[in-house]
Parts: structure tokens; sequence; C-alpha cells
């Protein structure tokens, strides 16, 4: 599947009301370590078939990184029924965000 664009107007339907984990990356097109995680969260998307992904601009979507304490990015966030149940700051390997996927 791939990566979702997710924005304020399509959070509720994509994110909090999802019946899969959710995996969020928050990212910024000026911001290095994202451009470093980007291709894993791609692969990522591609093959997990159990897990929703996708993508907060945090210069687009403003409120939804202030909503999530977004201070650094990359931010990735794990969102299960609606509720945050894992977070990392930085890049991460695919198998640790394989990891933060199972907790």
């Amino acid at each position: 599947m791939a990566v979702l664009k997710v924005t304020g107007e399509n959070f509720q339907k994509e994110v909090v009301e999802s019946d899969q984990p959710v995996l969020l990356d928050f990212w910024a097109t000026w911001c290095g370590p994202c451009k470093m995680l980007s291709p894993v969260v791609e692969a990522l998307s591609e093959e997990l078939t159990d897990v929703k992904v996708g993508k907060v601009n945090v210069d687009e979507e403003m409120d939804l990184a202030s909503k999530f304490q977004v201070m650094a990015i990359p931010t990735l966030l794990v969102i299960k029924n609606g509720e945050v149940v894992n977070t990392s700051v930085g890049v991460k390997s695919k198998n640790d965000i394989i990891k933060m996927l199972s907790e």
C-alpha cells in the first residue's frame, strides 16, 4: 500500500477510525534526517499489509504536529485504536520500526 498523506482533513477517518495500526511519520522537506528515513518508511508501506503508513508534513499540518507535541523531526508515532502507543524521534532502522509496531 502506498504511503498516505495525512492531513487535518483526513486524520479522523484515516488514523483515528482505522481498523489497522497506523505508523505516522512527521517530516519536512528541508529536514535531512527525514530524507534519510523516507525510503525506509516507503519500503515498510509496501511490505507491511497489516499496518497503514502515513506521512504528516509539519510545515503544512502545524495543528497535527502541535496536537502530538512534535518538537523534533523525524518523529514516528504508532497509533492503535486512536491512541498513541509508541513514539520515536530521529532516524531508525527498518527493524527498529518493525519492533515499535509490535510493542
